[in-house]
């Protein structure tokens, strides 16, 4: 086994042979390799996309959990594995989502619902659909909100988007719950059954934390009216978040013509949320399942209307404002996920030490010359020093510790290594020390020839 100390010492030699005889210099040439190595492996596995994600959906048969499953299906073909958490719906996503020790990164929310959240840690993919209010009735047509005054409301689940704004659109009415000018606050178990016997009078809801088959069943009961929301330019206008929504008269059956008119309504969007460290290359996988599930035409969506860029309580993230002007980057467009991602990888470690390397090279030449050229141009200083003294003295034991002197200088010299582009240094300052030596010589002859 090598002793270490040994190998530490040839080391230091070999660099010294390199880069100069100075330890300084030798360990700043380790240090700045090390440092080097340790930062290029650093950026190669940080700067690595994950392979999974988690993702805060909805309540089961929700809307919210129906487009995750999607989602996890379009992003296993490219080899990233969607985690799906069920949750309460939007209220419940965005707390996950805000809060950093709950391991999510991305998930469903509707706007209008950041109020007391810290929400600057997140950004938007972008509004991926509208999410219409559906109001269920039975009993004489309501055209007012105002109308559901002292009605048995099931506005919701606690943690829903649909409680939230079901209790903003009513207290916009005047209605507060459990209040005599207000309403009573229903929980229905079973709320298509409690509308049937008539236990509660009406039923607030939204696709998020909804069945989809609650909702369709809800939809084709003849003696359930939907609530045509007449009002509906001047909520969209008074309150922001929301969008003026028009369900087409017989989209939901032709043959029985349901619903038998246009029914007006209105909706907050949803937004594809996701905390700021997001992977960009995850950012554009969740935008192409998102453009694949959400780009077609429906009930209340053109044709290619979402996913798209728009700007509500959360700020674009600048992958998603990229994403939607030019599409996925080069190379997750040109290879496979996992491929791209070890090319993007590699180029992450290579560019920046490229960009160090280049000036690096031009300038490398310039301090070996200069180092080579330092061991050879500072005996000149020594030689001139030595030929001036020589010059002015006259006392012949002077001239010979001058020449003693002189024989140390050679000796000295004679051990220097350079390389052999650099030879003509070499001999050069050797010839000066033999000119130097012969001037002295020469005036040490004189001496004894004028003492004769």
């Amino acid at each position: 086994m090598v002793n270490p100390k040994i190998f530490f010492a040839r080391l230091i030699s070999r660099l010294g042979d390199l880069f100069g005889r100075g330890l300084v210099m030798s360990m700043g040439v380790i240090l700045v390799v090390g440092l080097t190595v340790s930062v290029a492996v650093f950026a190669f596995f940080n700067s690595a996309a994950p392979n999974t994600i988690t993702l805060t959906s909805g309540p089961a048969g929700s809307s919210f959990s129906r487009n995750a499953e999607r989602y996890q299906k379009i992003l296993a073909k490219e080899g990233v594995t969607l985690k799906i958490l069920p949750s309460e719906g939007s209220i419940e996503n965005l707390k996950r989502l805000a809060d950093p020790k709950v391991a999510v990164d991305v998930g469903f929310v509707l706007g209008g619902e950041v109020a007391g959240t810290k929400i600057d840690r997140l950004m938007s993919l972008g509004s991926i659909n509208y999410q219409p209010l559906m109001i269920f009735y039975q009993g004489e047509p309501r055209h007012l909100l105002s109308e559901f005054k002292g009605a048995r409301l099931d506005i919701g689940p606690a943690g829903s988007g649909t409680r939230i704004l079901a209790l903003a659109l009513l207290k916009a009415n005047g209605l507060e719950p459990n209040s005599e000018s207000g309403f009573t606050e229903v929980d229905a178990s079973d709320p298509v059954k409690a509308l049937q016997e008539k236990s509660i009078d009406a039923i607030f809801m939204m696709g998020e934390s909804t069945a989809s088959d609650v909702l369709r069943t809800l939809l084709r009961m003849p003696q359930v009216h939907l609530f045509d929301v007449t009002q509906a330019d001047a909520y969209t206008r008074r309150i922001r978040y929301l969008n003026k929504l028009v369900l087409p008269k017989g989209s939901l059956d032709f043959g029985k013509n349901i619903p038998d008119n246009d029914v007006l309504l209105i909706g907050p969007t949803v937004e594809l949320v996701a905390r700021d460290n997001l992977h960009p290359a995850l950012s554009d996988l969740l935008l192409e399942a998102a453009r694949e599930v959400h780009s077609g035409p429906g009930l209340y969506r053109k044709r290619g209307e979402f996913p798209a860029p728009l700007e509500h309580e959360f700020r674009i993230s600048p992958d998603a404002a990229r994403y939607y002007a030019s599409g996925k980057t080069f190379l997750y467009r040109t290879f496979p996920f996992w491929v791209a991602s070890l090319i993007a990888r590699t180029l992450a470690v290579l560019v920046p030490i490229a960009l160090l390397l280049i000036p690096g090279l031009k300038i490398a030449p310039a301090i070996y010359r200069w180092r080579i050229e330092s061991r050879i141009h500072r005996w000149y200083k020594v030689l001139l020093s030595l030929e001036r003294e020589v010059l002015n003295s006259t006392n012949p034991e002077r001239r010979a510790e001058l020449l003693r002197q002189l024989d140390s200088i050679e000796k000295s010299v004679n051990r220097i290594v350079v390389p052999a582009s650099f030879g003509d240094l070499f001999y050069g300052l050797r010839g000066h020390v033999s000119f130097v030596r012969a001037s002295l010589l020469a005036g040490h002859e004189t001496e004894k020839a004028d003492v004769i």
